[in-house]
């Protein structure tokens, strides 16, 4: 059996000293069985670098969702965008990964950003890329193979020359900052933004606070992919339960139930009891429970608004062990850490919190978890709403 992996996708930037907006601009598009990232650096900083950035991932993604060929996107963007009749530059340097997710390869195309960074093992890959001239630019490309541990980061100069003057002669260098993230990677790397986070907090530290350049990293870990379900509300149709609690309980990944009767539903089912966890208590979430077999138990409509809230707000990133952590929390926090959501929404109306006799469609449950979907999809998680 293949595994499925999930190209987990984390950016951060710090923007010039002294700047409203960064001139460094990043677009990420995940869309049938492909990852696609554009990073672009605006000649400059400020809001004449950012305005070229943002155009030029526009126009690369664009393009890429279209499915045009790397060399002809680059020959667009390069035929397009003036040039710098002073310094000779063009207006924006850019890098585009394109992966392959059935395939599990990546294809890397850059002009005039720094190298990029492959590693496997904890170790940097050094790659023999392919240079070609395209419009009197020169572009580098590499393509190769994704393994599951796999990372791979692409910056802007801001972090090459980091501390340059300053705490160091010619900047921090490509060469240190492989050394930096092998010294990452020695230890279990989870998700992207661990690996990315050290190397943005290294950049600040060399720029003594006062960055003299837009400063951006973009990071891909090829991970396991990580599926949660959840369970909430009871069957409209009595009938019915038996085959989705089935269904429920038979799918891979974790299993998290919000809601009393439903996890009565469950537990029956199971032939078990939901124990309640009064030792965690919060004044404005109920306590969570706990069932053998089930990864988080929660009460309902309450617990679900207040985890819109955290989302909207935080979007917390936890552990599941986490301790003095209410159940909203805790549900954040799964969903967080969640590449793949899946809902199942009972639509049985508890006339406690509204009236039973209002159509499904305005059913408080159903447009709490509605909403909830519309937030993750923003952290370009797959979610998918079943009601029944």
């Amino acid at each position: 059996m293949t595994m499925d992996l999930f190209y987990d996708v984390f950016e951060s930037s710090l923007k010039k000293t002294g700047e409203e907006l960064c001139g460094d601009k990043v677009k990420i598009l995940k869309e049938a069985g492909k990852t696609m990232i554009v990073l672009s650096d605006g000649l400059g900083s400020g809001v004449k670098a950012n305005i070229l950035a943002t155009l030029t991932t526009e126009i690369v993604m664009t393009m890429l969702h279209n499915e045009i060929p790397l060399e002809e996107i680059i020959r667009t963007i390069l035929g397009t965008l003036p040039t710098c009749q002073v310094r000779n530059l063009a207006y924006a340097t850019f890098t585009v990964v394109a992966i392959d997710e059935r395939n599990k390869t990546f294809q890397v195309m850059n002009v005039d950003n720094p190298p990029f960074f492959h590693i496997r093992g904890g170790k940097v890959l050094r790659h023999e890329t392919q240079t070609s001239v395209i419009l009197g630019k020169q572009v580098t490309a590499y393509e190769g193979p994704v393994e599951k541990g796999d990372f791979l980061g692409i910056m802007s100069d801001g972090i090459l020359y980091a501390g340059l003057g300053d705490t160091l002669n010619y900047g921090w260098g490509w060469e240190n900052i492989a050394v930096f993230l092998e010294d990452v990677f020695q230890k279990p790397v989870g998700c992207a933004s661990e690996a990315v986070r050290p190397v943005m907090d290294q950049t600040e530290r060399l720029y003594g606070g006062k960055l003299g350049d837009d400063a951006t990293f973009v990071g891909t870990l090829a991970r396991e992919s990580s599926t949660l379900n959840i369970f909430t509300g009871p069957p409209l149709d009595r009938d019915s339960q038996d085959f989705y609690i089935h269904q429920f309980l038979n799918t891979t990944g974790r299993k998290v139930i919000c809601g009393g009767t439903t996890a009565n539903l469950v537990a029956h089912a199971l032939g078990r009891t939901v124990e309640t966890r009064t030792s965690e208590h919060s004044k404005d979430v109920p306590p969570p429970g706990a069932l053998e077999g089930i990864d988080l138990v929660t009460e309902g409509i309450i617990t679900l608004s207040r985890t819109l809230e955290l989302i909207k707000k935080d979007a917390p990133r936890m552990d599941h062990n986490g301790k003095g952590t209410n159940a909203a929390v805790l549900l954040a926090a799964e969903m967080m850490q969640a590449d793949h959501i899946r809902f199942l929404v009972g639509q049985s109306v508890n006339p406690y919190y509204q009236n039973p006799l209002l159509p499904k469609n305005i059913s408080i449950r159903t447009n709490l978890v509605g909403m909830i979907a519309t937030e993750l999809r923003q952290y370009r998680k797959s979610v998918e709403v079943t009601l029944c």
